[in-house]
Formats: structure tokens, C-alpha cells, sequence
């Protein structure tokens, strides 16, 4: 049986999921998958490892569907609820899914998928009780894939186990101390391992209750603290961002009252990009809380963490979590020293199996000695690690010198006058790049020959932005993580 399946049977009577101010039991989550696996394996389909793929907003339904697959024995494919068809199409047939399980409102759509061969198309609501035995499932089986951001080429479809998953899981509940007793709220997206293994999974494996939001509004993600019910939270740097923007906008007395419902949550963490320090700093005179970051790829889910209990170092993501290997390596996939920075590679049951019919790929994402190569750049530091940026686009090669755009955000982010920012590398044939900053103000405006002079103090002139682009927002993918090839292509057509 599957690890989280047997460990929700401990936690029978207490509550799984909240969603549509509904309450749903772990017995109520089993029974349901279980119909659902069922009905699935109904007309003797042989679903072992077959791909089936769901659209489905989040809450109980998507948990239910999502378990029901994996205990008829197929591999899930959560789809996102906010891509255009193509993007949806893509996934569907590059899985190549023998069902598609999805809710009524998705039922437009998806109608010109309806012609695809050899797919069965199952509405959520459709499921009803059924009679009979379920198949036995080995840890060993392809149990997930999800799609990488496709920065670099196509999506491509990341695989885990059942083994990969529950050694996530089990990763970050003994590093962050999970318990029955916690009650978190989920607003991320459930096609992202963030939102899936770190939040829903580590919930669920807990006997801990995982409410939901069917759309994210700051004003009801307060209301929910103040309620004294939830006391762990994990978002990305931009949802943090928007809750203090909205923080801001309440009365003194709205704020005290807020404040001092966060200072009783347990836990609150921060990932799936570089969390500002800045943010950091507003977060924290706001809830008492210094936000735990923590570094991580869908191909391994978390990997590196600071601590839960002692001192956490802004700027910094930390130390390897439980069951996690991880060096530093040059170009060559040589160890370095520690004082060196180079590419983090990581070896543990926590790594996925491969990509989806990416043989070469898969290849080419691991040393001769079996670590996977991130291609995220760091350093170690008093034994925490530094990202440096993404070695193909945070580090900026510009005359010889390897800089890192992250640093440079940061200080162009202590500006009184930017809201934020981004930093990339355009291509120049003198120099091989130069740096371009994407700023964000604030209000009024901003003259780049007065930001350079500001800047002269602060960055040697090799690491000071040569190109400036002023825009109302930043291009973000659906994880708010900041799209740089697109932003870097703006630059370009300049």
C-alpha cells in the first residue's frame, strides 16, 4: 500500500481538508479515492503506470482525484488551471494520457480535445460509490510528472516514484517538525511540487488539516489568521509582497490585531524564488516571523532548508535537509573546496527517476557518479548556502567576470523608490553581456543617470545595470517567479 495512503488510516476521524468552507474527515478522503480509483479501473482498464491527467480547481475534489489515480495504480498528471489550451494540449499528449479527469467549468475548454485518440474523458462529478478491491502498489512505481517552467526549450515532463515522493515528504516533516496538531492553508498552485509534496503531502502524511482558498485575496488570507486556526503558511516571495501591501493599507488597530495572530503560528516559509531581503525584513516587524527560505527543483523537491529552531540567515537557504546529499562542483563536475562557489548537485531518494521520454535529457541532468546537476550556482558560507543565481541565467559573464544578478537586485531593491526589480545579462559583443535592470517604481519617475550615481557607492562599476527598462510589473510565470529569458528578449528588442 502507499505510505500516505496507510498514514491517513491512523488519522480516521480527524480532519483532512477544509474547502468551500466545507470540513472533510481522512475516512471521508479515503472513501472517496477509493470509489474514485474504482471507477477509474471500471471496464477492466489496466491503468498500471498508464498517465492520467486532471484539471481540477484545488481543494477536496483535486486531493481525492489525485489519490484515487494513484491507488488504481496510475501516474498523475495534474494540470494547471490557469494555462491556455496549447500549454494544457502539450502536457496531454506529451504524457501521452489515456484519461482526462476534469470538472464541469473546464468542460469548454477542453471540447476541442474531445477528437483525441485513444482518451477517455471522465467528469469529477460523475464519481459514485463502488464495490471491489483495489490493485497492490509498489513504492518503486511511477507515481507523478510534472512540468518544469521550460525556460530552456519545451516543458519537460519531471517523473517521481512513490519511493521519490515519500522520501521528500519525510524529509521535510522530520526537518520542520510537522505534527497532527497543524493546520495549514494552501494557496499555491497544485501542478508544482510547492504546492503539492511541501504543503498538501507533508499535511496529509502528518494527520495535520489543509484548508484551501479558491482564489487568492489577501483580505480573506487575513481574515483566516486572525481566526487563530492556522499556524503554519508557505508562499512564494510575491504573495508575501502582496500581503504587505495590504497590510499597509489597514487601520493601526486592524494591523496590532493582525500581528498578533501571526506571532502564534508555528512555522512560515518562503520558496520557488529568491525571497528579498527586503521582504524578508517588512515580514518579520509585521509577525515576528523571519521567514524560513529553503531551495528546492521539481526534479527533487527540497533539498536544502535553514533551520527550524536556531538562528536563520537572511540571504541564505541553508543547510542540507534529512536524507539529502549535496556538494558543490566545478564545470568538470569536480568537488570543490567549500570557499569556492559552483553548481549545487544533489544524490538522495528524493530525486526524481527521469523525464518523461527524455532518455538524452535525463542523461545529460546527472554526473558520471549519479549526482543531479541543478545548474543553480552557489557558495557555502559559515555552513549555510548562498545562491549565486541560475548558471545560465543569474550569472552574468560580462568581461571576465562571473556576477551574480541576484546580488545586484538586492541592492537596487533598497532604493526608497523601487518596488522591484530584475537583473539579467544582454548579450554584447565587446563584452560578451551586459547587465540591464527591469525596474518597478514605486511612484513617480526615476532617471537612470540618477540611479547610477546612487548606484556609485554601492556596486563597483563592473557589476553597475549598463541598460535600464522601467515597466508597471515584472513578467512572471504562475509561480510569480520572474520569466528572465522573456525579460532579457525585452532588452534585446530595445
Amino acid at each position: 500500500m502507499i505510505a500516505l495512503i496507510r498514514n491517513a488510516q491512523k488519522y480516521r476521524e480527524r480532519n483532512a481538508i477544509i474547502s468551500e468552507g466545507i470540513t472533510y474527515t481522512y475516512q471521508q478522503l479515503l472513501d472517496t479515492s477509493k470509489d474514485i480509483a474504482l471507477a477509474l479501473l471500471s471496464g477492466d482498464h489496466d491503468l498500471q503506470e498508464a498517465r492520467i491527467a486532471f484539471l481540477v480547481p484545488p481543494g477536496f475534489s483535486y486531493v481525492a482525484i489525485q489519490w484515487g489515480i494513484w491507488r488504481a495504480g496510475g501516474i498523475a498528471v495534474p494540470l494547471c488551471v490557469k494555462h491556455p489550451l496549447a500549454s494544457i494540449q502539450y502536457v496531454i499528449e506529451d504524457t501521452e494520457a489515456s484519461v482526462i479527469v476534469h470538472s464541469s467549468e473546464f468542460e469548454s475548454l477542453l471540447a476541442p480535445l474531445k477528437s483525441l485518440p485513444n482518451v477517455r474523458f471522465v467528469r469529477s462529478g460523475q464519481f459514485r460509490k463502488q464495490q471491489g478491491s483495489l490493485p497492490e502498489i509498489d513504492s518503486r512505481q511511477r507515481a507523478m510528472i510534472l512540468y518544469t517552467s521550460g525556460t530552456t526549450g519545451n516543458p519537460k515532463g519531471v517523473v517521481t516514484t512513490h519511493q521519490n515522493i515519500e522520501a521528500q515528504i519525510t524529509s521535510l516533516t522530520t526537518s520542520w517538525e510537522w505534527s497532527q496538531n497543524d493546520h495549514i492553508l494552501n494557496v499555491l498552485p497544485l501542478h508544482h511540487v510547492h504546492g503539492i509534496v511541501n504543503v498538501l503531502c507533508c499535511a496529509l502524511w502528518s494527520g495535520a488539516c489543509c484548508q484551501f482558498l479558491d482564489r487568492f485575496d489577501a483580505a480573506k488570507i487575513f481574515d483566516l489568521f486572525s481566526e487563530n486556526e492556522v499556524n503554519l503558511f508557505m508562499a512564494v516571495p510575491t504573495i508575501y509582497f502582496k500581503l504587505i501591501a495590504h497590510y499597509n493599507e489597514l487601520s493601526k488597530s486592524e494591523q496590532h490585531a493582525l500581528s498578533v495572530a501571526l506571532k502564534k503560528f508555528r512555522l512560515m516559509v518562503s520558496g520557488s524564488a529568491a525571497l528579498p531581503i527586503s521582504v524578508m525584513e517588512k515580514w518579520k516587524q509585521i509577525s515576528g516571523h523571519e521567514l524560513l527560505e529553503r531551495y528546492g527543483m521539481t526534479e527533487m523537491g527540497m533539498a536544502i532548508s535553514n533551520p527550524y529552531r536556531v538562528e536563520r540567515r537572511p540571504g541564505h537557504i541553508g543547510q542540507p535537509l534529512a536524507g539529502v546529499q549535496v556538494r558543490l562542483a566545478d564545470e568538470n563536475d569536480h568537488p570543490i573546496s567549500d570557499t569556492m562557489s559552483g553548481e549545487i548537485q544533489v544524490k538522495g531518494p528524493n530525486v526524481f527517476k527521469e523525464y518523461w521520454n527524455r532518455p538524452k535529457a535525463t542523461s545529460e541532468a546527472f554526473t558520471q557518479d549519479g549526482w543531479f546537476k541543478t545548474g543553480d550556482i552557489a557558495v557555502l558560507e559559515n555552513g549555510s548556502y548562498r545562491i549565486l543565481g541560475r548558471n545560465s541565467v543569474d550569472i552574468i559573464k560580462s568581461g571576465g567576470y562571473k556576477i551574480s544578478a541576484l546580488e545586484i537586485e538586492e541592492v537596487l531593491r533598497s532604493h526608497s523608490q523601487i518596488k522591484d526589480c530584475a537583473v539579467v545579462g544582454i548579450p554584447d559583443e565587446e563584452w560578451g553581456e551586459i547587465i540591464g535592470a527591469s525596474i518597478v517604481l514605486l511612484s513617480g519617475t526615476l532617471h537612470p543617470d540618477q540611479l547610477k550615481a546612487w548606484l556609485k557607492d554601492k556596486l563597483p562599476g563592473y557589476k553597475s545595470p549598463k541598460k535600464y527598462l522601467f515597466q508597471e510589473d515584472l513578467p512572471r510565470n504562475v509561480m510569480g517567479k520572474v520569466t528572465k529569458n522573456e525579460l532579457k528578449q525585452l532588452f534585446i528588442d530595445q
